[in-house]
């Protein structure tokens, strides 16, 4: 049995990734942040009952700013392989909090990365790049492409990237990293713009919101479904050599061209509701990613099979249901949405 190790379990690539972990036969360690609150509902249904029924899934509070924490977890899991998710990942956050992201995002990486070194674990690593690198590179953006990084989060994950490389090529490191497109889903957090929308498309054909506001509608971006994307990434981990992946669908969507999906789906006119908000615009606007993901193809027999029509349609269907199932219990959903488990359920160290 293999034993991996995930930052950034709880988030939405995160718990795609657990899944598919657990069907391969891993055993899988997660480090999250302690909070008062819980924040693990994407992954509520994959523990077992520790008392009843010992599970492959650990979960173990950790922070990417502490890396006493960090080492004392890597000498004690000893991982085949580590997937590194874990980010302050909101790209227009970022500006308000551009130290902090510097810090977990970029620092973060670095942390892991010799500690690896430092304990001397023979483990894969696992860097989870972001098409942000590019920035005002034009499209189509490959593994050659350079990088023009257009916000605090876009500078630190090329730090983290070029960091990764140079573990690899420095101390011989399995590390590699995958240079994702956006990727979404219904498990999408409820502040990024995809997820947004089709939250208020469902909760508008309800009547239980009016209107919808978003900033730059002429954004072009590269959308693909996340479960497929967490394929490629340990698909990335089981070559015999290390190398650095672009992955994405290579198609191109307007923020504008998801608002009509979404809201088409559900039989509404999108621009009877959305509004301009100048508090979502970016201080510096990253125009167009679309990815060519070629490479991924040809080495890993990896392609995307969900665009963006279908994501929207996959995304606004578990909204417009998750809303009827709150509605028919008499509740409104819940925002932000929290953990709703017992301590017993789960195994925290």
């Amino acid at each position: 049995m293999k034993t991996a190790l995930v930052t950034g379990i709880s988030g939405q690539d995160g718990s795609y990734l657990t899944e598919l972990l657990l069907a391969k036969g891993y055993e899988v360690h997660g480090i999250i942040r302690r909070s008062s609150s819980f924040g693990t509902q994407r992954i509520d249904h994959l523990y077992s009952d520790p008392v009843a029924e010992p599970g492959r899934l650990t979960l173990h509070y950790g922070d990417l700013t502490d890396g006493c924490r960090l080492a004392n977890l890597l000498s004690s899991i000893v991982p085949d392989e580590v997937y590194h998710l874990a980010a302050q990942s909101h790209v227009r956050v970022s500006f308000d909090e551009p130290v902090f992201t510097g810090d977990t995002t970029g620092l973060g990486t670095v942390r892991l990365l010799e500690t690896i070194r430092m304990v001397d674990l023979p483990c894969r690593f696992y860097q989870a790049s972001s098409s942000e690198m590019f920035g005002g590179t034009p499209p189509p953006q490959n593994e050659e492409s350079p990088f023009r990084p257009q916000s605090p989060y876009a500078a630190a994950k090329t730090y983290a990237y070029w960091v990764t490389r140079n573990y690899r090529e420095g101390y011989g490191m399995y590390a590699v990293n995958g240079i994702l497109f956006n990727h979404e889903s219904p498990r999408r957090g409820e502040t990024f713009v995809t997820r947004k929308i089709t939250r208020a498309a469902a909760r508008i054909r309800a009547g239980e919101q009016k209107a919808l506001y978003l900033g730059n509608l002429d954004a072009v971006r590269d959308w693909g479904y996340a479960p497929e994307y967490v394929e490629a990434m340990w698909l990335m981990m089981q070559q015999d050599e290390p190398e650095d992946y672009v992955v994405a669908t290579g198609t191109s969507c307007t923020v504008r061209d998801f608002l009509g999906y979404a809201f088409g789906a559900v039989g509404l006119d999108w621009r009877d509701h959305v509004r301009f908000d100048e508090r979502y615009l970016r201080p510096v606007e990253v125009n167009a990613l679309i990815g060519d993901s070629r490479k991924a193809a040809e080495k890993l027999g990896w392609t995307a099979r969900t665009h963006g029509e279908e994501l929207a349609r996959i995304m606004i269907e578990a909204d417009v249901r998750e809303l009827e199932l709150h509605r028919g219990a008499g509740i409104s959903p819940p925002l932000p949405r929290s953990g709703a488990h017992a301590d017993s359920q789960i195994v925290r160290h």
